[in-house]
């Protein structure tokens, strides 16, 4: 997927987040978001012992002692805080992180992800995954429709290591929004020139389509 698609991907997923909410970014597409948020005041947290996370600095004003859990390089809002990656995870597993905005590898029609191996190849390790699962109040998965294969991402069952049993509550990619409740999905928004049909001609999983929401 290009930048621009990514981007509206960051786009979409940033009206989701509410002032004052403390939201912690995955690794990919929600490490855009912090310069989408417009006058939106939320703080954003990151796992590697950060809170306070602030868009994406200048080239001339890297400074790669100052990163993100996704080795990106970023800024700090006013009154910001720093603390050790332990502390971090307490607040992650304490349940006070509002709403966690991952990437996936795939995402099954109950809303269950996997986002952190595929089988065959090299494991860097699951990282934050599965605490932010079991631990944020509301997960958010932003991600490509589709692997770079061409192959479908949102699927009727995994085949990629589960990162929780956790479910997660919506699901934006560039084409359309998805909610997930009662362990089924549902087509709540269209973002690209695709139809209906199309969209499910490319998605593996089943999904009902909200009527209301999509005007039809």
């Amino acid at each position: 997927m290009n930048n621009e698609l990514r981007v509206k991907v960051a786009k979409r997923v940033a009206e989701e987040l509410n002032d004052g909410d403390i939201i912690n970014l995955g690794v990919g597409i929600p490490t855009l978001i912090p310069d989408y948020l417009g006058d939106k005041k939320v703080y954003l947290h990151s796992e590697n012992g950060l809170l306070g996370m602030g868009p994406t600095p200048p080239e001339d004003e890297i400074n790669m002692d100052l990163i993100s859990a996704s080795k990106k390089p970023i800024t700090m809002d006013i009154g910001a805080s720093l603390f050790d990656s332990s502390d971090s995870f307490v607040m992650i597993r304490g349940g006070h992180i509002d709403m966690a905005v991952l990437g996936a590898l795939q995402i099954d029609e109950t809303g269950e992800i996997a986002n952190w191996a595929i089988p065959g190849k090299t494991i860097l390790g699951v990282g934050g995954a599965m605490d932010l699962v079991a631990g944020a109040k509301k997960i958010i998965i932003a991600s490509s429709h589709q692997a770079k294969d061409g192959s479908p991402k949102f699927v009727k069952k995994l085949t990629f290591p589960s990162s929780g049993a956790r479910k997660v509550d919506m699901l934006v990619t560039e084409h359309a929004v998805f909610k997930f409740k009662d362990g089924g999905c549902e087509l709540v928004e269209i973002l690209s020139d695709i139809s209906v049909e199309e969209l499910r001609d490319i998605t593996d999983a089943n999904f009902t389509v909200n009527q209301e929401s999509m005007n039809l």
